[in-house]
């Protein structure tokens, strides 16, 4: 084998050049070259991290202590010490640091890559022949050398500063400067700033030149949610403006700076810090500067109930409930208490009630956003309560952030409670609403159990029979505890239920069952056998739900089927209809849509009840009044997306004011939520829209179903912070939800035309109206009782005709939502050519008159 010799020997005369890894092909290098710089740029990090992370992390715990406004806590006397401490550690890291730092040379890089290659190649390319030449064989030895050089890569750096810190203070800086970054402020590093100052102005209080001798802050109530003002900031003479409760502080530097205030008592007593509680209107002075206060009130909040407490098909009460305060509510609850007054003291009442408390319920609240005002609805599920089906008293009570306290004025109502129609059933509830009245009942009960199950045979299963022989016994042997009484009360509730239902529940329990398990094979990606198998046991356990619904339906002649509200009721064939849909999603591989409207379909038929109309046929889908209930639907859905585009457009103004454009903020999760909840009502909807198989009623669909893809598209957008982009689909949604609405109107017109051809004259019904879908007769009643109704495009009409939009009203002499658009258009205009404006508002602006 030939002899080599490095290219660091002694050169002979008329010897080749030494090769480099420059050398190797201008044209063919480049992974060399790239592992050699990524690895160059990886080996200065090491140096600069293993010289300087002392420095680094003593600058991260400086910026911490500034930034969360740590220096208060330490004593005026010590704090100077503390900061010459500081910077001399600061120095003597820089200093320290400097001496360890070495520049990277490129025989280092380049030796630390060819350790990681077979044969060192880019060594042994750097070579030559020591004697006999470069033949051939040496040749094919470059050349494979060459060929394992180009396989190069890049080293991953190590500064091994867990070696080197083994106390891991470089993470307590890293800790602590992040806590800055998300807690901290920069009015808190300007207070620890000055504090510095201070502790370093000369003897007799002389300030370097150009400092300021004081500054003040006004900080509201944190309830309030209110920024902390700057007082040095504001202009000379004008009036302040502070919440009542809010803390004003100031730091002086110096000597010579005296504080004078009539707002309220002092806080602290440190001279060089004073600080007072803003409990009035006043003024406050301090040197040259004077500060009129306008100290504002606290109003205390305000709440009122809405109609009165519905019954919900499962038994649950809903209440809507409407609240106020300046500032936010912070807690709501409502009250519950029973109304002696209005009971009739009769048989199992007519004795003294054992005394109970009031039933006191949380109104739920919004997490997030405004609570100025607040629009909500309590859903409570109170049928086992001892007063259900009683006159109860309802107040709702609201309280803001100091604990001001309102109530509503008393609602006197009856206590929404499931409805038994059994006469066993009935007769068992009445027994458990005596008992829980008085346990004095318990001899009347007692004797009332005896006779219903008198002769039980065909009239009480065995069962049944021997759990209330026992209860009898329990009657007849003891005085009944508290814990009995309420065995005995959850056990004839519990037969009650058995005797209603007739099964009901265990029916509805195979449907979500079977529901659950096709949506669990839907999520897995089960195979199309599996699915189709438990698609037919949903259909069989559903089938067998409302078949049982019927049979119920029969004891109360006066209902059929419906859901929450009256208004929106569902025939079984609209129930195939949802069936056959999940079933075609499932054929088309769509799962994820197919499971959407499955989860929908288990809430419809979990929320239905029976009623047996006359005249409601099961093959014709939605009747008239069916097409108003969808009609009113869509028209709440349109004003909801509405309100929401309006809130992301406030969202959007906070954006920009902030300088955070184009990031999520603290308000783009909870609109993204709602967005869903909408989008998803809206699929509901469109599940059951009436008129299908007619040209206006697909064409009513087609729209609803670009308004469900546009309001995805939004909600996604609100998600990743693009609120332009969630504001153009959104405005897309309102769009296709109109020309929806649109459609269904003109079909709806479409058949008034023909029903008034047949002679037929809508009348208003017992529990409405029939004709126009009930839309267009609820409109020209409540023009005739001068209340506000809608119309078919979900704006709001008055007395008189005129429509309502934003609050304005469009008639003769009103508001004109198109001047009020041109008006906005110019003042866009305007602002957008004032060269005052900074670049970012006035690119903003330009992006508006763009879009409009």
């Amino acid at each position: 084998m030939a002899l080599t010799r490095h290219q660091n020997d002694v050169k002979k005369p008329g010897a080749v050049s030494p090769r480099t890894p420059e050398g190797i092909s201008a044209k063919k290098n480049k992974p060399v070259r790239r592992a050699l710089w990524l690895t160059g740029v990886g080996m200065l990090w090491e140096r600069l991290a293993t010289a300087f992370w002392p420095l680094v992390t003593l600058l991260a715990l400086l910026f911490a202590c500034l930034a969360l406004d740590l220096l208060a806590f330490v004593p005026a006397r010590a704090l100077l010490w503390l900061a010459a401490g500081v910077l001399v550690a600061v120095i003597a890291a820089a200093i320290w640091g400097g001496l360890r730092f070495r520049r990277v040379r490129r025989a280092e890089v380049v030796d630390r890559v060819d350790r990681t290659l077979p044969g060192r190649p880019l060594t042994a390319l750097s070579d030559r022949a020591a004697i006999g030449g470069e033949g051939a064989l040496w040749q094919a030895h470059l050349a494979q050398m060459q060929k394992v050089a180009l396989t190069a890569q890049a080293v991953r750096p190590d500064a091994q500063l867990s070696r080197r810190d083994p106390f891991a203070l470089r993470l307590v800086g890293l800790v602590a400067l992040a806590m800055a970054m998300i807690f901290g402020g920069v009015s808190e590093m300007g207070r620890g700033v000055s504090a510095l100052a201070s502790t370093a102005s000369p003897p007799g209080g002389e300030l370097a030149p150009g400092g300021p001798s004081w500054e003040g802050w006004a900080e509201p109530p944190a309830y309030t949610r209110r920024p902390t003002i700057y007082l040095n900031a504001l202009p000379e003479g004008e009036r302040l403006e502070l919440p009542k409760g809010s803390a004003v502080t100031f730091r002086l530097y110096g000597s010579g700076t005296e504080v004078t205030q009539d707002i309220g008592a002092a806080l602290g007593d440190d001279p060089l810090a004073p600080g007072m509680r803003a409990e009035k209107s006043g003024r406050i002075e301090i040197g040259d500067r004077r500060f009129d206060v306008n100290v504002l009130p606290d109003l205390p909040p305000a709440i009122r109930a809405g109609s009165q407490p519905v019954r919900r098909a499962d038994g649950r009460m809903v209440q809507d409930y409407q609240a106020e305060d300046d500032h936010g509510v912070v807690t709501a609850k409502a009250v519950i208490d029973l109304d002696l007054t209005g009971i009739d003291r009769r048989f199992g009442l007519a004795v003294e009630p054992e005394p109970r408390e009031a039933v006191e319920l949380l109104l739920p609240m919004p997490r997030n956003g405004d609570r100025k005002q607040i629009k909500g609805q309590l859903v409570q599920d109170l049928s086992r309560h001892p007063w259900a089906n009683l006159p109860v008293k309802l107040s709702l009570q609201a309280a803001d952030g100091i604990e001001q306290m309102a109530s509503s004025d008393p609602m006197q109502t009856i206590l929404p409670g499931r409805r038994f129609f059994q006469p066993l059933a009935a007769s068992l509830i009445e027994m458990r609403r005596d008992l829980l009245w008085s346990r004095e009942n318990a001899g009347r009960s007692s004797a009332i159990l005896r006779a219903v199950t008198w002769q039980p045979e065909g009239f009480v299963d065995q069962r049944l029979y021997r759990e209330l022989q026992g209860a009898v016994q329990i009657l007849d042997n003891n005085e009944l505890t508290e814990k009995q009484r309420d065995d005995l009360a959850e056990a004839l509730w519990q037969a009650a239920i058995q005797l209603e239902d007739g099964g009901l529940s265990d029916a509805l329990a195979r449907m979500q069952q079977a529901q659950q398990k096709l949506s669990e094979a839907i999520r897995n990606g089960a195979s199309q056998d599996e699915i189709q198998r438990l698609m037919d046991e949903l259909k069989e356990a559903t089938d067998a739900y409302t078949r049982m619904l019927a049979e119920q339906g029969k004891r109360d002649p006066g209902e059929r089927f419906t859901r929450d509200q009256p208004s929106q009721t569902i025939t079984g064939d609209q129930i195939q209809q949802m069936m056959d849909e999940i079933q075609r999603l499932m054929n088309e591989g769509r799962m994820a849509e197919a499971q959407v409207l499955l989860e929908q379909f288990n809430r419809m038929m979990e929320n239905l009840q029976i009623r047996q109309g006359q005249g409601q046929g099961q093959g014709e889908g939605f009747g008239e009044g069916q097409q108003g209930g969808a009609m009113n639907r869509l028209s709440d859905s349109l004003r909801e997306q509405q309100r929401l585009s309006d809130e992301a457009f406030r969202d959007m103004q906070e954006q920009f004011s902030q300088g955070q454009i184009g990031q999520p903020s603290e308000n783009s999760g909870d609109l993204a939520d709602r967005q869903r909840q909408l989008r998803e009502e809206l699929g509901q909807q469109r599940g059951l829209l009436p008129g299908q198989g007619s040209e206006d009623g697909d064409s009513a669909g087609r729209q609803l179903d670009e308004a469900g893809r546009a309001m995805e598209h939004a909600e996604q957008a609100l998600r990743d912070g693009d609120m332009s982009g969630a504001m153009q689909r959104q405005a897309d949604a309102i769009q296709s939800m109109r020309e929806g609405m649109r459609a269904l109107g003109s079909m709806m017109d479409q058949r008034q035309g023909e029903a008034g051809e047949d002679g037929e004259q809508a009348t208003e019904s017992q529990d409405g109206q029939r004709a126009l879908g009930g839309q267009r007769n609820g409109s020209q009643q409540g023009q005739r009782n001068g209340e506000p109704t809608f119309d078919p495009l979900g704006r709001e009409r008055g007395g008189n005709g005129d429509v309502i939009v934003g609050g304005d009203r469009i008639g003769e002499g009103e508001i004109d939502p198109a001047r009020r658009a041109r008006d906005l258009l110019d003042e866009i205009r305007r602002r957008s050519g004032q060269r005052d404006r900074s670049e970012e508002e006035r690119g903003y602006l330009d992006r508006l008159l763009d879009r409009f």
